[in-house]
């Protein structure tokens, strides 16, 4: 992993502070994108996955998007809102950028969100789905490129129906994607909760949490903790002896190649949902795939396929306008019509400008050589739309 001085040294960093701008930046020969993510503390590795994704996609298409010469401003939330507002005031005020996305946190995203917006700068979502944007407050310059924060606990739900599990407990930290996550997998979930747990945002002992799931003994636990959470969660289950009783399963962000490195044998064997894995077989994503480990040297995640993803959906619509992104209501028509290969296989936006599209069922399991990583073994939810697109007022 980069060092953070690193890290701070790729990171498009300014002094210049002001109010947000009140319009988008006109594209002037170049298309400008700000990506904004987290690049330090101990979510770190997930936002240089991101970064890494988009980057590789820009290499892919000749450093343009559209045809038109791209420039990718790239700045650190580090985890936190403050810090994140600040970053998007500079990438919209100073840098005037066209376009902004990447951020991974729902508890980042939602703060700022509502400025961007607001200075009517498109922002494409490449990993939280926050709940109240696929609804009654769906915007015309929001469009979530990856999920809508239930879908794909959802999926969990529905494989640990089909698996037979009667009891379950779940846990999640206690903040919006979190909640939203727990409440997908609950949305399908047929069996009985022995547990529903809700703990601070970044607590890494799970003793006490893993003492009550033991003495409830379920017949699995459903868990959604991010980054170091998700790390710390695994290795404790494991070293108290629970995965003996009772199965692990969690979302693929919980069981993706930056956690199998962290963790190791402890995953094996265990189920993770996701819409993307570098397993599926079409052109595209064996190309982003075999390119992703010649340039990094790593297996890409979750976040580095979304925001590759994302890059390529921009790519697309830049084209259909010509370059001319300073034409909103054509450049959203364009991105609506998501007119490009996705990596994941079917992808169309929803009304509400979230995904429909298909979630698979993935084992982390160690191949013929030794390697611990995932497989797909099947798909768990076909052609899905989240539940709240009803509620969107957009046509």
């Amino acid at each position: 992993m980069p060092s953070r001085r690193n890290l701070l040294a790729t990171t498009a960093i300014t002094l210049a502070l002001g109010p947000l701008a009140l319009a988008p930046a006109q594209a002037a020969g170049t298309i400008k994108v700000g990506f904004l993510t987290t690049l330090s503390g101990p979510g770190g590795a997930l936002g240089i996955d991101a970064r890494d994704g988009f980057k590789l996609a820009l290499t892919h298409l000749d450093e343009k998007l559209g045809g038109v010469p791209a420039t990718l401003n790239v700045a650190d939330d580090q985890q936190d809102a403050q810090a994140g507002r600040q970053s998007a005031d500079r990438l919209l005020k100073r840098d005037k950028v066209d376009v902004m996305t990447g951020v991974v946190f729902s508890n980042v995203l939602l703060p700022i969100l509502p400025e961007i917006l607001r200075s009517k700068t498109v922002y494409l979502s490449t990993n939280t789905g926050p709940k109240d944007y696929a609804g009654e407050k769906c915007d015309p310059n929001f469009f979530a490129t990856a999920w809508e924060n239930e879908d794909i606990p959802s999926a969990m739900g529905q494989f640990a129906n089909d698996k037979g599990y009667k009891r379950i407990a779940v846990i999640a930290p206690n903040y919006p994607g979190g909640r939203e996550s727990l409440d997908g997998f609950k949305r399908l979930y047929k069996g009985e909760l022995v547990q529903e747990i809700y703990t601070k945002m970044g607590q890494l002992d799970f003793a006490a949490e893993l003492a009550g799931i033991r003495s409830s003994k379920p017949d699995a636990v459903f868990f959604f903790l991010p980054g170091g959470m998700g790390v710390n969660f695994i290795k404790q289950f494991g070293a108290a002896g629970l995965g003996k009783d009772m199965a692990l399963l969690t979302p693929g962000f919980s069981a993706d190649e930056d956690t199998i490195k962290a963790v190791g044998d402890a995953l094996v064997g265990t189920y993770n949902a996701s819409q993307w894995a570098a397993d599926l077989d079409n052109a595209p994503n064996r190309k982003f795939v075999a390119d992703f480990v010649k340039t990094y040297g790593r297996t890409p995640t979750m976040y580095a396929a979304q925001a590759y993803d994302a890059a390529l959906l921009l790519d697309s619509a830049v084209r259909k306008v010509q370059g001319k992104v300073e034409d909103g209501p054509a450049f959203r028509a364009a991105l609506r019509a998501a007119d490009f290969k996705s990596i994941r296989g079917a992808f169309r936006f929803n009304t509400n400008q979230y995904p429909i599209q298909d979630i698979y069922m993935r084992e982390v399991y160690r191949d013929a050589g030794g390697r611990i990583t995932n497989r797909t073994v099947g798909k768990v939810l076909s052609n899905h739309a989240d539940p709240f697109a009803g509620a969107c007022k957009m046509q």
